[in-house]
């Protein structure tokens, strides 16, 4: 029965996606003790959820600032930085025998009602500690040729630690010098009233007016 172990060797962004996506090389290694014996990987269907293991890295005094909205203040932070879960994805690889290198498709959000896009944009640089947990089916042949299947154990995981700068870098790419804020409706209609009645263009200007009466009366 083969015996599989996960490594994340790299991860790029995708260019022409039509949203933010981001590609994990996995390199998947058939362990099993008898390597003579060792029959072909036919397929696996292989699920994968993604945790950012928050209390894995250091943090500046402005990214602890950007992060109060998750985990407090942070004298609090050594009972409130927990781990997140960030996202789920899957992929199939396909048949080999020994070791395959497989493209595992990472979708990503840019809403800041995620608590994963809270995360990524309070940090300023460094890297984002990941743990990949995986499951799924393996189907593979041993020596009479019939095909097997067996389950992924739950305890087969790998660590990544993904650059901060990659992040930016797709973000800036996919919403260049912007950001996306998914309001309430009700939240909504009112903001396009008072857009409509100022007689403004744009989103920007709707918001930008509220902010500047709103700091004369603070002022």
């Amino acid at each position: 029965m083969p015996d599989l172990e996960f490594t994340v060797e790299s991860a790029e962004v995708v260019r022409l996606a039509a949203a933010p996506l981001l590609m994990f090389k996995l390199r998947i290694v058939d362990t099993s003790a008898d390597r003579s014996a060792r029959g072909e990987i036919a397929s696996i269907t292989l699920q994968c959820q993604i945790q950012i293991e928050a209390t894995r890295r250091r943090y500046t005094p402005a990214e602890q600032y950007g992060l109060e909205d998750l985990f407090g203040s942070p004298p609090r932070w050594g009972e409130t930085l927990r781990t997140l879960l960030w996202t789920h994805t899957s992929a199939v690889a396909p048949p080999f025998t020994g070791e395959c290198t497989l493209d595992l498709p990472v979708p990503c959000s840019y809403d800041f009602n995620v608590a994963a896009t809270r995360y990524f944009h309070g940090l300023e640089d460094g890297e984002i500690p990941l743990m990949l947990q995986f499951s799924g089916t393996v189907f593979y042949r041993e020596g009479d040729g019939a095909l097997q299947v067996a389950p992924i154990p739950w305890h087969k995981e790998a660590a990544y630690r993904l650059p901060v700068a990659l992040w930016r870098e797709m973000m800036a790419r996919y919403y260049p010098n912007g950001t996306w804020l998914c309001l309430h409706r009700d939240v909504f209609d009112r903001l396009s009233r008072f857009k409509t009645r100022q007689g403004l263009t744009s989103w920007e200007q709707a918001i930008s007016s509220l902010l500047d009466k709103l700091e004369e009366d603070i002022s």
